[in-house]
């Protein structure tokens, strides 16, 4: 990776527009009847934030996001309305150099409260459950399965969507208590043929998409619409398909790297998170950065200033 000096954003400040909230990673504002969406450089790893930032990691969430939008919208609507700063009005505008490539004007949405996971190979926390059950969320999978294999076919493992603390797995039947049957169906069909698309182009990119997760929202005309981010190194598992060996963890695109290296120096997962060392911080921003760069086939680097 190119060294570069950045500054990496740790927290957006518009005087000039009403902060909703900040997330893990996102400061979201009110535009009018719409949403401003500035992924800043936070990370976070077991549920907190770490006072480290890694540098342009907010424009790869926003490029990726923006790429797989467009790719997937003949499969789903969605809330995104533009990435052009120029077309977010004076208010933004004037605070184009610190938004550039990491904004999303959005539509304003009534958001379901479910993390709609779907996994294609066993890891991570599903790893952890398969040993203990044989299952994932009440799905039983077949026995004698490695860590990282893929599955028989990809399964939808929904969770709660937790404003603090950690996501609970819940089974499909409390989707539908929670939703309605309808819904919950069409939540698992639509969340299964996003990533099925999406897997088969990123194959084609060496890279496997392992799981993943999407969040939904309903707007006035009670149309379900895909929102927040879809398909980043935040929200997904990306595996270098060249180096796939089942039988053990992969190596990976995504803050896996951080969360190894946290669990490396004994740290107990509390606030204060402990600061990352600048190695760990550029190499994330390289695994980052490569990410976007061979799923849309650009270089950030090279043009970070647009996403379109």
């Amino acid at each position: 990776m190119k060294k570069d000096k950045t500054v990496p954003l740790l927290t957006a400040h518009i005087p000039q527009l009403t902060l909703c909230c900040r997330g893990k990673v996102r400061d979201i504002f009110e535009v009018n009847d719409s949403l401003l969406i500035v992924a800043t450089d936070r990370v976070s790893a077991f549920d907190v934030i770490l006072p480290s930032g890694i540098p342009f990691k907010g424009k790869v969430l926003t490029g990726l996001s923006h790429f797989w939008f467009r790719y997937t919208s003949a499969i789903s609507e969605n809330h995104l309305i533009t990435t052009k700063i120029e077309e977010m009005g004076s208010d933004i505008l004037q605070h184009k150099k610190l938004l550039q490539g990491r904004s999303m004007l959005v539509k304003k949405v009534q958001v379901i409260p479910i993390e709609c996971v779907i996994r294609g190979y066993l890891a991570g926390s599903g790893w952890k459950e398969y040993t203990e059950t044989q299952s994932i969320c009440g799905i039983t999978l077949p026995a004698g399965l490695k860590e990282s294999e893929k599955l028989p076919e990809p399964i939808f493992t929904p969770s709660t969507k937790a404003t603090t603390g950690h996501d609970m797995n819940i089974s499909f039947a409390k989707v539908v208590d929670l939703v309605g049957k309808k819904r919950a169906e069409e939540l698992k069909e639509k969340s299964m043929n996003i990533y099925l698309s999406a897997s088969k182009h990123a194959r084609d990119k060496d890279i496997i998409i392992c799981d993943t997760k999407f969040e939904w929202g309903i707007t006035q005309e009670d149309t379900m619409i895909l929102i927040d981010e879809v398909l980043t190194p935040d929200s997904s598992r990306f595996w270098p398909l060249s180096e796939y060996n089942p039988g053990r963890p992969q190596p990976s695109y995504d803050k896996q790297f951080i969360r190894d290296y946290l669990e490396s120096i004994n740290w107990d997962k509390k606030s204060p998170a402990p600061a990352l060392p600048q190695e760990i911080i550029e190499k994330t921003s390289e695994k980052y950065l490569d990410a976007y760069k061979i799923l849309t086939g650009k270089n950030l680097l090279e043009n970070n200033t647009s996403i379109h």
